[in-house]
């Protein structure tokens, strides 16, 4: 959440649905889901070995979770394997994401983080949901697929946990102001433009020598010679042959504004067509190719986006230790008796209700959409008119009563325009913030790889900067959104 909700939002009468992004669970631990439906012949004839792949602090990476995420990374590319690195390359990445994963569970237990049964359940059934089958038919299918329910369970609570940590980080770290929103609307409306970018990196290491470099800029000649002949599109040369964290994302750099693009670049771009491949460019971290993907006009004005809201008060009576259900039941029944018995409902809102942040207020809620407070109490809410009062209702918070003061249709444009740029620009902060996070991580962890893992001998420190295999992304993370670095 990059914004504090407003008071109005805080109520502690009502919580908002979490939802989790389930297609996170099948990035790296929990890949299994992603290609469940693919092929059942590697588990029908291959025995995983329980050997240790890796040593990550006091937790180990398992010879089969990697062969088990090596395998569905393959199956994920069926009929496209020339797109993916040599095989000792592509293990190399995914025992990295797997480390990281690890290490982000690690800090999640350190931080707190805990992943309960309840949102355990939820999460997996929205992942069966999402495969058009049930838990049982899930089960079904991770067997036949060579994987345990119960290591599922374990992946998927592991990847709620980075999820989580995440959000927590997000949460204590990013902010962003409403003149960062206003400087960068500002832009959008001088420049106008916006492009879509994509790149390629083939990294160097700091104090690169001559042959390293050599050898770089052959490389990146080569790549650059497949993309003109036509014998690979853009976005497969990248995850084939790109250094950079996004390699296994086609190198995509989403939309950036002349602002956000390095000054040595914003020129040769603003001359580029859509489609157009230039370099190689020479930078600090390697040698880059850069695609503009397409552009837009950021500055066409909004189309206006009216939507109903409501004005409304409410009285909850919660459901504790020291109150069950059938007395919160009893309670709220008696309150709506006594003002349809002619009682004012503020006034009893202020004598009874058990939400803290609308009380003082005789229960006004003031004006919201239909959904801020959750499907059930908007159902209400829009069920009833204006002056009127609902039937009792259950939440998750306790027995509600709401009257309904009034509605009407408001253009929500600008406001949905500037949480769309705050949206951007802190999710542009975390990524980097995030990414910088996890390189700490790794850095001061103890990982030690062992022999037939892609490197012939054993190491306690991660790989250099500026040189990860391609497409080497954290797990458990949105892909890293790398500015494209100037000479």
């Amino acid at each position: 959440m990059i914004k504090p909700l407003s008071a109005r939002l805080r109520c502690e009468f009502l919580t908002r649905a979490t939802h989790i992004n389930v297609r996170g669970f099948l990035l790296c631990s929990a890949l299994a889901v992603s290609s469940m439906f693919a092929s059942s012949v590697w588990a029908q004839q291959t025995q995983p070995l329980d050997r240790i792949a890796a040593i990550v602090d006091e937790d180990v990476v398992l010879q089969s979770e990697l062969d088990r995420a090596v395998h569905n990374i393959k199956a994920q590319y069926a009929g496209h394997s020339d797109q993916l690195p040599p095989d000792d390359v592509l293990r190399r990445q995914v025992l990295e994401r797997l480390i990281l994963v690890k290490l982000q569970v690690a800090r999640a237990e350190s931080s707190g983080i805990r992943v309960g049964d309840d949102e355990l359940n939820h999460a997996i059934a929205s992942i069966a949901q999402q495969n058009g089958t049930d838990a049982n038919g899930l089960r079904q299918k991770l067997a036949a697929d060579g994987m345990s329910y119960a290591d599922f369970r374990n992946s998927v609570r592991d990847e709620i946990s980075v999820q989580r940590l995440r959000q927590s980080f997000a949460q204590t770290r990013i902010s962003v102001s409403e003149g960062e929103v206003d400087a960068a609307l500002a832009q959008q409306a001088n420049s106008g433009t916006q492009y879509h970018l994509a790149h390629i990196l083939i990294a160097l290491p700091d104090g690169a020598t001559a042959d390293q470099i050599a050898t770089g800029q052959k490389k990146v000649d080569g790549v650059k010679n497949l993309i003109d002949k036509g014998e690979l599109d853009f976005s497969a040369a990248a995850v084939r042959y790109s250094d950079s964290p996004n390699a296994l994302e086609g190198g995509d750099l989403g939309w950036r504004s002349m602002d956000e693009i390095p000054n040595a670049f914003a020129q040769l771009i603003h001359n580029m067509k859509p489609g157009e491949v230039v370099g190689p460019l020479r930078g600090p971290s390697g040698f880059q190719l850069l695609k503009l993907v397409e552009e837009r006009d950021a500055s066409a004005p909004e189309q206006k986006q009216l939507v109903t809201e409501y004005h409304a008060r409410h009285i909850l009576i919660r459901i504790n230790e020291n109150q069950n259900e059938a007395a919160a039941k009893a309670k709220i029944d008696t309150l709506r008796a006594r003002i349809e018995g002619g009682a004012d409902f503020q006034t009893v809102a202020r004598e009874s209700s058990e939400d803290a942040n609308s009380r003082g207020q005789g229960g006004d809620l003031g004006w919201f959409p239909v959904d801020a407070f959750g499907p059930a109490f908007g159902q209400q809410v829009a069920s009833i008119a204006d002056g009127q009062v609902s039937q009792p209702f259950r939440t998750d918070a306790g027995w509600h009563i709401v009257q309904r003061v009034g509605t009407r249709q408001t253009d929500v444009s600008t406001q949905n325009q500037r949480a769309q740029v705050r949206e951007t620009i802190g999710r542009r902060k975390l990524e980097e913030e995030y990414n910088r996070f996890l390189q700490e991580m790794r850095d001061e962890a103890y990982v030690n790889l062992h022999p037939g893992q892609g490197d012939t001998t054993t190491t306690t420190t991660p790989p250099p900067a500026g040189a990860h295999p391609a497409g080497a992304a954290p797990a458990g993370t949105p892909p890293a959104q790398p500015q494209p670095t100037q000479n």
